[in-house]
């Protein structure tokens, strides 16, 4: 498969990357766009005249979202709607209630490196449960929509921290390792690029496909986590986006024509990203784009929801 490469980078925004699309029609679910890229990802997909639905835990948070993108946009057809990842309840409710065609699931929602081990009742550990099982558990959900849209598209947000751990399948939620914030994010993340793989194998044929991302280094509640002389050093000398550049190869994953029918990817500064030579940092794992390890997740994620 040759790379697809585009004519955006890093430093190109939501408007450039998504100039002279239309997606009057089109119905769009974005999770966690109370806040940071996911506010702007939605903006700029409302703008492009797409129905746009906020699925977030602070409703109120989501209401005011909302209306300051309905107000920079004139679209009025931006809707919001709860959803707890970590809540197999709430997410049933959530996919329950949808009952149209959905034309583009953005799994934006994340957390990052929580300094210490937090589990959810069902005892898996939080990041993973967050990031991968709930936005996982969403997608089974939506399928049959998804596949009634026709030429639907999954973007899943995930991180070049994938790079520093594969899927632990041993010892997914640290019950006998030791916990590690970086670890567990960057197990997390590797798995949102393995769904996208095994996705679409899986649904391609039903016309969905699905793409992963790293949208780069943006100053977000993402961050709320990380303190300290490190990290402030880090801050000092990092290459950090715009929230409209770091939401651009969101944008562009869910809109452009580039993409029609591809998937199972990984995408960085709005390209398709070659392999990751240590010590460079930027490319993809290889045990991220592995088919075996994602058909194993796929199987471990659908026993830990009981599906």
């Amino acid at each position: 498969m040759a790379r697809i490469t585009t004519p955006f980078g890093f430093h190109s925004t939501t408007a450039e990357v998504s100039e002279g699309i239309d997606l009057s029609g089109k119905r769009v679910i974005i999770t966690g766009a109370a806040s940071g890229i996911g506010t702007e990802t939605a903006r700029a997909l409302a703008h492009l005249g797409a129905e746009v639905t906020l699925a977030v835990r602070n409703v109120e948070a989501g209401e005011r979202a909302a209306a300051e993108i309905t107000a920079k946009t004139g679209n009025r057809n931006v809707f919001v709607a709860p959803l707890e990842l970590t809540d197999r309840a709430s997410i049933a409710v959530f996919v329950a209630a949808w009952d149209k065609p959905l034309h583009i699931l953005i799994n934006n929602a994340g957390i990052m490196a929580l300094p210490e081990l937090h589990r959810t009742p069902e005892g898996w550990e939080l990041q993973f449960a967050t990031n991968h099982l709930g936005h996982f558990a969403l997608a089974l959900g939506l399928h049959d929509a998804l596949a009634a849209a026709g030429n639907a598209r999954i973007v899943s947000v995930s991180s070049a921290a994938h790079r520093r751990s594969p899927i632990v399948f041993d010892d997914i939620h640290f019950v006998h390792r030791e916990y590690e914030a970086w670890s567990a994010y960057g197990q997390s993340k590797t798995a949102n690029v393995l769904f996208a793989v095994e996705a679409t194998r899986r649904w391609a044929a039903d016309g969905i496909t699905a793409n992963a991302l790293m949208p780069g280094g943006i100053r977000t509640n993402l961050l709320r986590y990380q303190t300290g002389p490190a990290y402030q050093k880090l801050v000092e000398s990092y290459p950090w986006k715009t929230v409209e550049q770091g939401a651009s190869t969101s944008v562009l994953l869910a809109t452009s024509p580039l993409w029609e029918g591809i998937g199972g990817r990984y995408f960085e500064d709005n390209n398709e990203a070659g392999p990751n030579v240590p010590p460079a940092e930027n490319g993809v794992a290889a045990h991220a784009l592995d088919p075996d390890a994602a058909a194993r997740l796929w199987d471990v994620s659908l026993d830990l929801l009981n599906k």
